[in-house]
């Protein structure tokens, strides 16, 4: 069973990202923002981590960060998941070897489960 750490802060999204993630056969942790996001990393080892970049505590890119300078953390596919669409957060996010940046408003759910699905098979 692949396993997926979700990381937004919105309550609503998470839970709706959550429950599809489950659903398909998951197993799936959540946290709400960047710090709890590295807490629950570390003692979950995901497969595969969603991660939106605008949270509070510590926002998504500055967990990136930290994720990718834990021996653990510098290898796992993250998948930027948001509504920013900013060109330089964009760049930033590439440079620390996320797979994928998605704009939340342009994608519908499924798309995303499958855009997981093909990212884990290259695993």
């Amino acid at each position: 069973m692949k396993k997926i750490l979700i990381v937004e802060d919105e309550k609503s999204l998470r839970g709706v990202l959550s429950a599809k993630f489950i659903k398909r056969g998951f197993n799936v942790k959540v946290a709400k923002n960047g710090q709890e996001g590295l807490t629950v990393f570390k003692k979950f080892l995901p497969d595969l981590i969603l991660l939106d970049i605008v949270m509070p505590i510590m926002d998504g890119l500055t967990m990136l960060k930290l994720l990718r300078q834990d021996p653990l953390g510098e290898k796992v596919p993250v998948i930027i998941l948001t509504n920013l669409s900013e060109a330089d957060k964009t760049a930033e996010a590439l440079e620390r070897g996320v797979f994928e940046y998605l704009i939340k408003s342009n994608w519908k759910l499924d798309e995303v489960v499958k855009l997981v699905n093909t990212r884990l098979e290259k695993k």
